[in-house]
Parts: C-alpha cells; structure tokens; sequence
C-alpha cells in the first residue's frame, strides 16, 4: 500500500530518518536532543503531510523543517550559548568502506574514514552541515538553499570553502 494524502498507507519520510538524524547530530552534538528534534520533525510533518503537493521534494521539506524546529528551539535558549559539533556515526564511516575487500584494504579504508570524521569534527558548523547536506545526505545545491535559507551562490562557494579547509585538515593529520 502506498501513501497518499488520505493518511493511508505508510509515509515515504521513513527512508530520511538516519539522514535526518545525523543531521540533526551535526546541529545539537547530542544524542537524546537529536532523537527529539527528529521526533518533532515526523510529528510537525505528519500534520502537514496533507498541505504538501504531490511533486514536493519530500528530503528537503523534512530536512527544512528539522532545521527551523532546532532555529526555533536556539531562540528559546538565547541565554545559554551552546557549542555545537558533529560526531560522526559509526554507520556513516562504513558506508564509505566498500564492500568484499581485504582485511588490509578494509583496515586503511576504515582508518582514512576515521581521518575524514575527525578532520570534519573540526570544521566550524557551517561547514559541517553543509558537507554533510551535500556529501552524504546528497541533497542539490538547490535543496541545500532551501534549507539553509541562503542563496545557492553562498552554499556553492561555503561548500569550496568548506572543501578547502578539510583538505588542508587532510593533509596537515598525514604530515
């Protein structure tokens, strides 16, 4: 049974929910604080679910959504500042390793994936969600506009930027 805007059947969100989590964990760095900011995102969307059009981009809809719930929980919070950053996933790191390798290609595959998480632990939030909406979540430039509500000129050249200095992260860790 497929969903449709009746209510029946089950929603196509489901396939967004680790994408929306590790999203979310770039945001808040917590893991209970990310569990409800995807909570609140499926329940916020299921509301609206029967506004949405059919030929809606549902990914970028829900990614928006958690991104104006956690702005919306950040205005509340003004008083305490909040550090924010990622930690990476276990499950992000294997999906770059790929598959029928040997233990030796499977070792350096795992240790480079490791240098990769850390370089991008270190990146200023800006450029972490924004390598994390286009490079793993594979959202389009236009997508990532939309949720980050910025021109698509600014998430091409924050994305250069963000390139940029995780490449030089790369190389200084290999030094």
């Amino acid at each position: 049974m497929s969903w449709n805007h009746d209510g029946i059947g089950q929603p196509p969100m489901i396939e967004y929910l680790d994408g929306l989590y590790s999203y979310a964990m770039v945001l808040t760095r917590n893991h209970a604080e990310a569990e409800d900011l995807v909570q609140e995102t499926y329940l916020r969307a299921m509301q609206a679910m029967r506004r949405l059009r059919p030929d809606s981009n549902i990914k970028s809809w829900l990614f928006t959504i958690l991104k104006n719930i956690w702005f919306n929980q950040l205005r509340k919070h003004r008083n305490t500042p909040q550090l924010i950053e990622i930690e990476a996933r276990d499950d992000i790191a294997n999906n770059i390793i790929e598959p029928f390798k040997n233990s030796h290609d499977l070792y350096v595959s795992k240790l480079e994936a490791e240098q990769v998480r850390s370089a991008i632990h270190k990146l200023p939030v800006e450029f972490r969600e924004i390598i994390l909406l286009r490079e793993y979540e594979d959202l389009s430039y236009r997508e990532i506009a939309s949720v980050l509500h910025c021109p698509v000129g600014t998430v091409m050249s924050r994305l250069g930027r963000a390139r940029a200095r995780l490449r030089t992260l790369l190389t200084a860790q290999q030094r």
